[in-house]
């Protein structure tokens, strides 16, 4: 949620904006009360200064971000904020896990805008290859990516080895695309290839939080303001929403190619049904 993502950007607000977003932090249902004057006072900031946090996060001003910040504050499940403890009961694990997992996914189709999609879904759908990169857990996103996205037609692979994609990235052409993936959008090796992908003519889709040196080489920038705090536990949730992104754009290109090449992804299906068939004839 909005909070979460304010979390993540604290390092890169000015002195004067991270004082706002501390004491929007500390009590936001209290933020969301009162006026931008109370905030400022609070925050011991100038009313200006509020202004220009609400723009750094992406939005008009201090309304628009109060309402996404009300909006998110009423969506939110009980047991959001609740972390898994030593002694919980397996009652307990069930309804703090779930309740994560839907208010993350509840927040990202309440705040993902269309047009960025769109604009990914039209790279895509006239790309020649297509590439997915990612590290660490957003390398599993990338795998995940490459098994939806190969029954498409178009040439795919991902790489989660800096040095491999680095090499792949620097190759690649224009008509290429290279969906790129990061839960923090900070790693170097990542934003490297991205600018290789782009010096080479390809088109550089970002899944990761706006503001972030990985969401400034896209050339698409799908915004994933996730990313929370330092629980654990939490990434898993996260991990979601990148995956039912990579979801939205496979569904969105077989749609875009379709109803021939949809038959087709129907035929490979059963394909693989009556695979499993034989096999399971076979051991059986």
């Amino acid at each position: 949620m909005l909070l979460d993502s304010i979390r993540t950007q604290l390092d890169s607000l000015s002195k004067s904006e991270r004082k706002v977003a501390l004491a929007v932090l500390e009590n936001p249902a209290r933020t969301v009360g009162a006026n931008i004057t109370a905030l400022a006072k609070s925050a011991q900031v100038s009313e200006p200064t509020v202004v220009r946090f609400c723009r750094t996060l992406g939005y008009d001003g201090w309304h628009e971000f109060k309402l996404k910040l009300a909006q998110g504050l009423a969506l939110a499940l009980p047991g959001l904020n609740d972390q898994p403890a030593q002694d919980d009961l397996a009652a307990d694990l069930v309804n703090k896990i779930c309740s994560r997992s839907i208010n993350t996914l509840l927040d990202l189709r309440n705040n993902l805008n269309a047009e960025p999609v769109q604009k990914a879904l039209d790279i895509l759908s006239r790309a020649r290859k297509i590439e997915f990169y990612g590290h660490g857990t957003s390398g599993i996103v990338a795998a995940d990516a490459q098994h939806k996205f190969f029954r498409s037609g178009v040439p795919t692979v991902a790489y989660a080895d800096p040095a491999i994609h680095s090499i792949s990235a620097a190759l690649l052409h224009e008509g290429d695309a290279v969906v790129a993936i990061s839960q923090r959008g900070n790693s170097p090796a990542l934003v490297r290839s991205a600018k290789l992908a782009k010096e080479g003519g390809a088109d550089v889709i970002v899944l990761a939080p706006s503001g972030t040196p990985l969401a400034e080489a896209a050339t698409v920038l799908i915004p994933i303001d996730l990313i929370f705090n330092t629980d654990p536990y939490t990434p898993i949730s996260a991990r979601l929403a990148y995956l039912v992104v990579i979801d939205v754009l496979a569904v969105g290109l077989a749609l875009k190619r379709g109803p021939e090449f949809r038959r087709k992804m129907q035929n490979a299906q059963k394909a693989l049904q009556e695979f499993d068939m034989q096999f399971d004839s076979f051991i059986g």
